[in-house]
């Protein structure tokens, strides 16, 4: 058990630190985002010339966003689900087919990690057409994004072997979580 418990311990304080570190870094590419955007609404309706590069750069302001911030919204389960049936199921059994969708899942986010370094490594056969980057670098987040959300996969994998093993203050919520927003 102290092993496990030092596993989670681990994977939460990884965890918690690429969150934070994501999360600072989406707010820095949302603003560029939008300023690029705005940029290019300026040019285009006030000066009559839109420029060539904004939509591709925002694009792919965007997608690095989304990547800086999937892994924390797949350990907090903030993406859309449905659980009714595991909320209908006795405790034991939701537990179990929780661990057993998250090794499904655990399978295959490393499989589209593999794949998405494959993709990256592809990407530099391109060239972004209108910003003039290899389109690695915009390919990079998925690898970025697959790994981020493998990561807390495991983390979310020991908690709940934790909680079949009958200890409850392996769930999620029951710890602290200081990367919380206050509500």
């Amino acid at each position: 058990m102290a092993i496990l418990r030092m596993l989670v311990s681990c994977f939460t304080a990884i965890n918690m630190l690429l969150n934070r570190i994501g999360r600072n870094i989406a707010w820095v590419l949302v603003a560029m985002m939008i300023s690029v955007i705005l940029l290019q609404v300026f040019c285009r309706y006030v000066l009559g010339n839109a420029l060539p590069w904004p939509e591709e750069a925002a694009r792919a302001l965007m997608i690095w966003m989304m990547a800086m911030v999937a892994g924390e919204a797949y350990r907090r389960g903030s993406f859309v689900a449905i659980d009714m049936f595991l909320s209908a199921l006795p405790e034991r059994a939701s537990s179990v087919l929780k661990l057993v969708l998250l090794l499904v899942a655990g399978a295959v986010l490393v499989k589209l990690t593999v794949l998405g370094i494959d993709f990256f490594d592809r990407g530099f056969r391109s060239r972004a057409a209108s910003i003039h980057i290899s389109r690695a670098w915009i390919y990079l987040a998925m690898p970025v994004c697959f790994f981020t959300m493998l990561l807390a996969n495991i983390e979310l994998c020991l908690r709940e072997i934790g909680c079949l093993l009958g200890h409850k203050h392996f769930a999620l919520g029951a710890d602290v979580d200081v990367d919380a927003p206050a509500e």
